[in-house]
């Protein structure tokens, strides 16, 4: 793992030997740029410039100098940095220890109207921050998670808050939430404290081998959503929730705390890409709000998302299952049903809930929008905009802030800027909305990432055998494709038709239905259960799901045409774009989104290939750095 590290003692000395205000801060900054593609802004290196040589000096002065400081420290399989992790020797046992250090610069800060979880900080403005001891205390979790060299020994990672621009009086508040000694809260008052606690943890030896064994330790498996989510709502601590996820989960709870109290309304949406964790927070949200006796719900617009919850999380308990709801359940719903309905895959939303099986009275062209706003006294949205791939999905942040406001409701939004999927690069799916031209600049050459892996197959059989050979070293594997080819029925016999043709290969997409048909599972299973490698999987199965190693082939409604990738909406099978209707613009828009979609389920790697030759070529051009 690339992070920027240095001894306590050969920082200060770097310090003292340079310009701090701009040295610094430069060789961090182009450290980041070249192992994590990330360049870090002007406000983040002046931290640096201040922060890291008050913990280097503090380290000094406790006679800790050859303590190993770890800085911008990448937590595995996320996007998400901890200011600095301290490695060196436990002082009492003398095993590897690690410290977790948040360096805040904040002088004066307050809990969010009486909220433990919450802090507003002077001079940053109204919205709240995530109280640090929580987000320290997220990292540390996390951290023990999820680095095998950790796996049997949790209390080697403590955590801190250092405020080291403020003094007690201006934060006294936050100290209430400090409340064991894995993670404390320092201030520039306590300073002698702090020293003392850096004594106490860490022997006066080197601590490069333990920073060795932490930063080449085995990453364990992710806690994948669904193999853990049956336990999920009775015991919500088998996911952390890390930074902006635990700050939404913290402002729905609170809102709906608000809304009871004032017996008022409250909206709250909360965004973020592919594996920011927004289905985490659903859940977790779900199994807490349970516990604290409010009516929840959990509702989306994806069959296969929403049997998948029913059978997995809620196997064996009908109560359970009845939490889990579909979008369009909510047409008759009176007033503030429930107290909070979770609608996950909101960019889901359709324009009315009324198909082709909805009764005459029930046609009232009421917005879906409205019925399922009006079904709780707080409905919260989690999406993506780049994941609207059907025609008459309508689930954006405009659309919801506009129609919540004109019924006279506040708003509330959080930005997930985290990346859980795609191994947390942010640099892989910043490259796939370039690819797609999702966010307006021009494809780019892929140049590797050492948190994810890409690569072009040069056909159907490599791609597969790509995929087989990861599912049998144990990892999960999955293909899906472009839907450009039909999907039929079953064969009279109970095996399932190979629709999707290239060449002399050929495989059949997953099954359409909620039963198995042979050995293949049904829809809603495809991308958990044993059996789903054998087909291919389409956007509408896929969508909503993670899995470790990803492939996807490209059909010819995506080609590589005079410099660029155009769509042909005649090439698509997707029935929803088949149909007349709908402008060539909006169908462009749908078959980039689903693209988007299908290259960014992979938790380690995606594999590609393309069916037209001058797109394979192109795709070769951008990945010939992984040759």
């Amino acid at each position: 793992m690339a992070v920027f590290r240095h001894s306590a003692e050969s920082l200060v000395q770097l310090v003292s030997e340079s310009v701090p205000e701009r040295v610094l801060s430069e060789v961090i900054a182009e450290n980041m740029r070249a192992t994590q593609g990330i360049n870090p802004g002007k406000s983040e290196r002046r931290s640096w410039d201040r922060s890291i040589p008050i913990l280097a000096r503090d380290l000094m002065e406790a006679g800790l100098g050859g303590v190993e400081m770890l800085i911008e420290y990448q937590l595995p399989l996320t996007s998400k940095r901890a200011d600095v992790i301290l490695a060196g020797r436990d002082r009492r046992t003398g095993a590897d220890s690690y410290l977790i250090v948040e360096l805040k610069q904040w002088s004066q800060a307050e809990l969010y109207e009486d909220d433990a979880e919450m802090v507003l900080v002077s001079g940053m403005g109204p919205r709240p921050k995530l109280h640090p001891v929580v987000q320290v205390r997220g990292y540390c979790e996390y951290l023990a998670d999820f680095v095998g060299a950790l796996d049997q020994h949790h209390n080697a990672v403590r955590g801190v808050a250092y405020l080291h621009n403020a003094s007690d009086p201006d934060i006294h508040d936050l100290y209430d939430h400090v409340e064991d000694e894995r993670t404390r809260l320092f201030s520039k008052t306590r300073r002698g404290q702090f020293v003392d606690y850096l004594k106490a943890q860490f022997a006066p030896e080197p601590g490069a081998a333990a920073a060795d064994r932490l930063l080449s330790s085995s990453i364990r498996p992710s806690k994948q959503l669904l193999k853990v989510a049956a336990g999920e709502i009775k015991n919500r601590d088998q996911f952390v929730l890390l930074a902006e996820q635990r700050l939404a989960y913290e402002m729905v709870l609170h809102a709906v705390e608000k809304a009871r109290a004032n017996n008022s309304k409250q909206v709250v949406i909360i965004t973020g890409g592919p594996g920011s964790g927004k289905s985490v927070i659903a859940l977790s949200l779900l199994g807490e709000l349970s516990g604290r006796g409010y009516s929840a719900l959990h509702a989306t617009g994806s069959r296969s998302f929403t049997e998948t919850m029913r059978r997995v999380v809620a196997k064996g308990s009908t109560r359970l299952k009845g939490m889990f709801k579909y979008f369009n359940n909510f047409m008759t719903a009176n007033p503030n049903d429930v107290d909070v309905l979770i609608c996950d895959e909101a960019h889901r939303i359709r324009e009315t809930s009324a198909n082709r099986f909805t009764r005459s009275d029930q046609r009232t062209g009421r917005p879906q929008l409205d019925e399922l706003i009006n079904a709780a006294r707080v409905p919260v949205f989690l999406l993506d905009e780049h994941q609207v791939v059907r025609p008459g999905e309508m689930g954006r942040v405009a659309d919801i802030t506009t129609y919540a406001e004109s019924l006279g409701l506040a708003v509330h939004q959080v930005d997930l800027d985290a990346q859980f999927r795609c191994g947390g690069s942010r640099k892989y799916e910043e490259w796939v909305l370039r690819l797609l031209g999702l966010d307006g600049d021009s494809p780019e050459v892929w140049k590797g990432d050492d948190h994810f892996a890409v690569s072009l197959t040069e056909s159907p059989y490599e791609l597969e055998a790509t995929l087989r050979a990861r599912l049998q070293a144990g990892y999960s594997a999955r293909m899906t494709a472009g839907f450009c080819w039909p999907w039929s029925a079953p064969n009279g016999d109970d095996s399932l038709v190979a629709d999707v043709r290239i060449g002399d290969w050929a495989r059949p997409w997953n099954v359409k239905g909620d039963r198995a048909v042979g050995n293949a599972p049904a829809s809603a299973l495809w991308a958990s259960a044993a059996g789903g490698f054998e087909q291919v999987g389409c956007v509408y199965t896929a969508q909503g799901f993670e899995y470790d190693w990803n492939g996807v082939i490209f059909g010819p409604d995506l080609v590589y045409r005079d410099g660029k990738l155009v769509t042909v909406r005649s090439a698509s099978k997707d029935p929803a774009l088949m149909r007349r209707g709908g402008s060539d613009e909006q169908a462009d828009r749908l078959i980039r989104n689903t693209y988007k979609v299908l290259l960014t389920r992979g938790m380690m790697g995606t594999a590609v290939y393309s069916v037209d030759r001058a797109t394979q070529e192109f795709l070769s051009g951008l990945l010939e750095s992984q040759a």
